[in-house]
Order: C-alpha cells, then structure tokens, then sequence
C-alpha cells in the first residue's frame, strides 16, 4: 500500500558536503545524484511527521535531480497522494513503474490511488498484478475486498478480507470487514461472532456500534448493545452520521439496523452528544 513506499528511502545515502571556494560552480551529475538522494530523505522525513505539502515540494524537486530513482518518484507520489493531488500522484506512480515495473507495491500503491477515485475495477486490476507479483501482502487483499465492496460483489469481498486474515490473523479490520459483508449477506450470528473475534483484538468504536446494532436486530433493547452504543459514540462520535457509516463502507442493512438502535429512548443523551460532536466532514 502506498503507505508502505516510504520505506526504501531510509536506506539511501546522501554523499558528503565539501566547502566551496567563492567562484562559480557547478556541480557533477553525480553530486546532484547525492543532493537528490538527501532531499528525498528529507522529503520522508517530512511525510512521517504529517507534513505532505511540503514533502511534495521537496520530492519534486529530489526527482528532477535524479530521475531514474523509483525511490523518489514513489515518495514524491505519497507526499501528492497525502495532499489530496490524485492525479499528479499517478502520474508519478506512473513514472516509477516505468523505471520499476516489478514493484509489487507500485501497483498496489496505484490501486490506492484508484480506490480513493472511487475506480474499484481499476483498483481490482492493479490489485490483481501486484499480488502476482506479492502473493502474500495482507494489505492488498484489505483493499481487493474493498474494492469488490465498492461493486456490491460481496462473496468475492469475503474471500478477499478472509485471505487478508489468512495472513495475517492479528488483522482486525479485515475481519471486522467480514463482519460487516455477512452482515448484509443475512448471516447475522457469524457477524456478531467475528466482530466479537474484532473486540478481542482491538476495542475500536467501529465494531462495537457495528456489533451492538446486530444484537439490537436479534433482540432489542439487549443491555450489552445499549452499552456498547454509548462506548462507541463516545470514542468516536462520528459514527452517529448515516454518511460516515456510509464513507467507511456500511451497507444499507447495517446503516438501517443502526439508525433503529440510535433511537432507542435510552441513548438519546448519548446520540444528541454524539451529533453535538461529530464532525460533518466526514459524512462527505
């Protein structure tokens, strides 16, 4: 995933800084190399501390001194992913495939780009080749499964989310992801046991507000999902939005099973905090 393309960069080595004597000068190609080399760390650097506008400048600047580095074009395409530039982002994807083309996570990072676009087949595309080359990257699967979400394929969503599990056991949000296709699939008692599987991994206010509603379906008013409501809406209050449900890939049976369970009389100081709280821009 493009989260992940960051990484080579740590390895690169900037070459040494000389002093110069007071006339003009110019640079080899290869100091220009180095000088590239250091700014794309930099540019790194920038991106892990929450700065992408400003490791974009960096990057850009980094690949035109060496253009034939991966690397750099893969972190200039973070940095532009990261300030919302989706298609200077591909296009620099595009470039570090061309110099890179067995990169597993270049497709992968494209298919990110792709998803964000709201192209699942695109994504499922560049999914499918990265994973030829990478078979065993749990992050690809996530966002396969989400993909086929994205098209309401939703056995070819499970398979996906399973074998990201597969990999890697300790993945809760796939599994929490399963739990919300079976949930819309009908099988509502293998939800709730695999979002149960989620809370033993990771208390998230997600699947407690997802389990909650299922409890509340099978028997409404049931104290453990009243509680597990109030839990969640007051971690992250933005579930209490119909569109945020919806932005993180609710479907139409979960969404509807919680909006009964949000007006149970009991939670209406919770759901008015809730709504005091949450933030509208996250249901665009």
């Amino acid at each position: 995933m493009i989260t992940m393309l960051t990484g080579t960069i740590g390895a690169l080595s900037a070459a040494p800084v000389r002093a110069l004597t007071p006339y003009v000068y110019t640079p080899s190609s290869q100091e220009l190399e180095g000088a590239g080399v250091g700014i794309g760390r930099t540019a790194a650097q920038l991106l892990r501390l929450g700065q992408p506008e400003e490791a974009a400048s960096l990057a850009a600047l980094a690949v035109r001194l060496q253009p034939n580095d991966e690397r750099l074009w893969s972190v200039l395409a973070e940095a532009q992913l990261r300030s919302d530039q989706l298609k200077a982002a591909a296009g620099s994807l595009a470039k570090a495939k061309a110099l890179k083309p067995g990169k597993a996570g270049l497709w992968f990072a494209e298919a990110s780009i792709a998803l964000r676009d709201e192209r699942p087949g695109d994504a499922i595309s560049l999914l499918d080749e990265g994973l030829r080359l990478d078979p065993k990257n749990a992050g690809a699967y996530f966002d396969l499964g989400n993909a086929h979400v994205m098209q309401s394929d939703l056995r070819k969503a499970l398979k996906s989310f399973e074998q990201a599990t597969t990999i890697k056991p300790s993945f809760w949000e796939a599994l929490n992801n399963q739990a919300l296709v079976l949930f819309e699939m009908g099988n509502t008692p293998e939800a709730i046991k695999r979002w149960r599987s989620v809370l033993s991994i990771k208390r998230n206010p997600e699947p407690m507000l997802a389990l909650a509603a299922a409890l509340n379906q099978q028997s409404p008013g049931d104290a453990e999902s009243l509680e597990l409501a109030r839990k969640a809406l007051s971690e992250d209050p933005n579930y209490v939005l119909p569109g945020h449900q919806e932005n993180q890939l609710w479907g139409p049976k979960l969404r509807q099973a919680t909006d009964v369970l949000l007006t149970t009389p009991s939670l209406r100081g919770a759901v008015e905090r809730a709504e005091a709280n949450a933030d509208p821009k996250s249901a665009e």
